[in-house]
């Protein structure tokens, strides 16, 4: 294994009691979700105790989510893992760009909140749903959701793994044309059209909220982003500032580019990813897209052993 990326899991990875055993055992992870409790008071006692269908509430998911994932990254650090780089999948980018320094875990929490109200009001206005489409190309989904009226391929998770957003009726029309195609279409748990031209007004609200409160500042490492798959512009200006910002935002209703993500950190000397948070749902996608790159996940304290147990068999000067 050589240089390091973590990459902070998004909206959808959620599940009963996520990070709970991190939490009591990591000094670095608790003091997170003591942090996010007097943000957004009970976020601790909902990872401790929230069912499925609560999680499942985008309310309650981002801000959940987003606290399993800093906290996980945080206790990385805390034994001594320092990335070269990080990305984040849709709601992870918010995450990674709080490790990385861009925001304070503090501004991170509040900016997660809001985007969880905002993208809520938007999916509320603007009904939607997503379908994971697989053994299929992506421009092949490209075809058959241009077919299939109000559907928008917005997740390039895999070279066979593509997200489509869109109203119930252009999605039905979408599942038999997959299956005509001889490919799959598995419905997504999630609230809304996400990161389609129906969260439009939700990138509006935040282009709104991240001008109020200054923009982001310059990332202290590489943070690989969602909308064009290249790193947040260096700079301290309020130019780069509001760059960012502007980035950040347009993600909310833009595709989440995600192979040529990992396409970009493998170009850039990373050859070792490391999933932060809940689930394993970006572990797979790094082994379906780059071939030869070691993928590691870590939520529970055993997956925190385990990561530092193979990170300790490269070289430090490597690692």
């Amino acid at each position: 294994m050589g240089r390091v990326a973590l990459l902070f899991a998004g909206q959808g990875a959620q599940h009963p009691g996520m990070g709970v055993d991190m939490m009591e055992r990591e000094d670095a992870a608790r003091a997170v979700f003591e942090m996010a409790d007097t943000v957004r008071p009970g976020v601790s006692e909902l990872v401790r105790s929230a069912t499925a269908e609560e999680l499942a509430q985008t309310s309650v998911t981002q801000p959940t989510v987003f606290a399993v994932d800093l906290a996980c990254a945080r206790a990385l650090a805390a034994h001594g893992v320092a990335p070269a780089a990080v990305a984040g999948f849709s709601l992870g980018e918010v995450a990674a760009l709080t490790f990385a320094g861009a925001l304070t875990d503090e501004e991170g929490m509040k900016l997660v909140c809001h985007r969880a109200e905002l993208m809520a009001d938007a999916a509320a206005k603007h009904p939607g749903e997503m379908r994971a489409v697989m053994k299929l190309a992506p421009e092949e989904v490209e075809q058959l959701a241009a077919q299939a009226g109000d559907a928008w391929p917005v997740n390039y998770n895999s070279p066979k793994q593509t997200v489509v957003a869109g109203t119930p009726e252009a999605l039905s029309k979408l599942d038999g044309l997959v299956k005509a195609a001889r490919g799959r279409s598995m419905r997504v748990a999630v609230s809304g059209a996400f990161h389609s031209p129906f969260m439009a007004e939700a990138t509006e609200g935040l282009t709104a909220y991240l001008t109020q409160t200054g923009g982001l500042n310059e990332p202290e490492i590489p943070v690989y982003a969602n909308l064009n798959a290249a790193p947040y512009p260096a700079g301290s200006s309020n130019e780069a500032r509001t760059a960012r910002a502007d980035i950040l935002a347009a993600q909310a209703s833009h595709p989440v580019r995600w192979v040529d993500t990992l396409q970009a950190l493998a170009d850039a000397g990373i050859d070792t990813f490391i999933e932060v948070g809940p689930g394993k749902t970006l572990t797979g996608l790094v082994k379906r897209t780059l071939e030869g790159a070691h993928a590691l996940s870590c939520e529970t304290v055993e997956d925190l052993d385990a990561v530092l147990a193979a990170l300790a068999e490269t070289p430090a000067e490597e690692a």
